[in-house]
């Protein structure tokens, strides 16, 4: 993109210059009503054909899309973000009962969650207009995130989290030159976050005020990207299903847009139906109702899930799911534990715990009927899971070391077929 930008109000459609200061409450005109986040509006039509055979360009990261994202790769911020596999899920399918399941394996990217994708457009268009300081309110994913980007850049960041937080991401939040600024109460985080907005011209990338509509309008753009490599990866013929751990649906509504900008291109086939996997059930409850306010849940038990633990998400969550005809699935009693290392030891795939709640929101639809059989689904795992081993390891995995050979082979967890029996007696 290239020209004067502008925003739009995600429901009214209001339209103001792409100057303006993100307060982070969203539309002016919306926020007595209903609260909505804004959106990046191109001066033209987009470019840049991405399916049916032909390769966008040769850049090894999601700025090989540059023609569709708001500054040029010359002026990005980037870490080798993007270009994700995709890859076959047989094994946890066939246990769903899904008979094409695919991963869209997220933990790949440079610091080990999707957030990379917000970050490298939010930081490059910071820095690209001037800010020396970036700032977020952040349970981990996001601020580790923001200040690797931040230091790429030779900026600095803050992130303002709560105390609790896993210890991995916070370690590499220092690690990357972050300050980190812990609070006992949650709703500091914002406070000090807006002032800082206020008194020192931060650029702040998350939200900072209630109720919330999304994060900077700018970073959301990259989200996008996951879109146009499904796209590209499956030659432009679209899942049945797209599943992604949603909190305010800042990559639910940035792949939709993707999505919807590829089908108005004809480069895919059809539009895929989203499904959000939440945790308290904001959005579920949304979906059943006929308002744009979405309602706060009460929290009814704590969750493993820190980065998709909020009780309220936002109209554009809701917005994408009822334009896809989706689903939003509470899995908030799931055994997220279970789950990851189930997905761990069928398909290598290591998640952090927020990321498996898709495959839970996948196993509710089937019993309920909501999800075929002959669906095909491609289930988004956000991050590593390695961001949160702190709060997912079981006591049991600590082992005593074995004090001889023998004693090892007499342990062996396999059954002892005649190969590993005739071992046993030759130790």
């Amino acid at each position: 993109m290239t020209g004067c930008l502008e925003y739009s109000c995600l429901r009214c459609g209001l339209r103001q210059a792409d100057d303006i200061p993100i307060d982070s409450r969203g539309c002016r005109a919306c926020r007595p009503e209903a609260p909505s986040n804004l959106r990046l509006v191109p001066p033209g039509g987009r470019s840049g054909a991405i399916a049916a055979g032909v390769r966008a360009s040769s850049l090894p990261s999601l700025w090989r899309y540059a023609d569709r994202l708001p500054c040029s790769s010359e002026d990005a911020v980037s870490l080798g973000e993007g270009l994700t596999p995709l890859i076959g899920a047989n094994r946890i399918g066939t246990r769903l009962g899904i008979q094409r399941l695919l991963i869209k394996d997220e933990s790949r990217n440079p610091t080990w969650s999707h957030k990379d994708r917000f970050s490298t457009v939010a930081v490059s268009m910071a820095k690209r207009r001037g800010a020396s300081i970036l700032a977020t309110a952040s349970s981990g994913n996001a601020g580790a995130s923001l200040a690797a980007y931040a230091a790429r850049a030779g900026l600095r960041c803050i992130v303002a989290t709560f105390a609790g937080g896993p210890a991995p991401m916070l370690t590499q939040i220092r690690k990357a030159g972050g300050i980190i600024v812990p609070f006992a109460q949650k709703p500091d985080r914002w406070e000090f976050i807006a002032s800082g907005v206020e008194r020192h011209g931060w650029f702040a990338t998350s939200p900072f005020q209630a109720p919330v509509v999304g994060s900077h309008p700018l970073g959301i753009e990259g989200y996008r990207t996951i879109a146009y490599e499904i796209a590209e990866q499956s030659d432009g013929k679209m899942p049945d299903w797209c599943v992604l751990p949603v909190c305010y649906g800042d990559a639910l509504a940035g792949m939709w847009w993707g999505f919807e900008e590829l089908f108005a291109e004809r480069l895919i086939d059809r539009l895929p139906r989203l499904v959000a996997a939440e945790i308290h059930g904001s959005l579920m409850t949304a979906l059943a109702m006929t308002s744009d306010r979405l309602p706060n849940m009460p929290a009814k038990a704590p969750s493993l899930a820190l980065s998709i633990g909020a009780t309220q998400s936002t109209f554009q969550a809701l917005q994408v799911l009822r334009q896809s005809d989706g689903k939003a699935v509470a899995v908030g009693g799931a055994d997220l534990i279970a789950w990851q290392e189930m997905l761990a030891a069928e398909e290598g795939v290591f998640a952090e715990l927020a990321s498996v709640t898709p495959f839970a929101a996948i196993a509710a639809m089937r019993e309920n009927g909501l999800m075929k059989a002959d669906a095909s689904v491609v289930a988004i795992v956000t991050a590593s899971g390695l961001k949160d081993i702190d709060l997912s390891m079981r006591m049991d995995t600590v082992v005593e070391p074995f004090r001889s050979v023998r004693d090892a082979w007499n342990a062996l967890p396999l059954a002892a077929g005649p190969d590993e029996q005739t071992a046993r007696q030759q130790v």
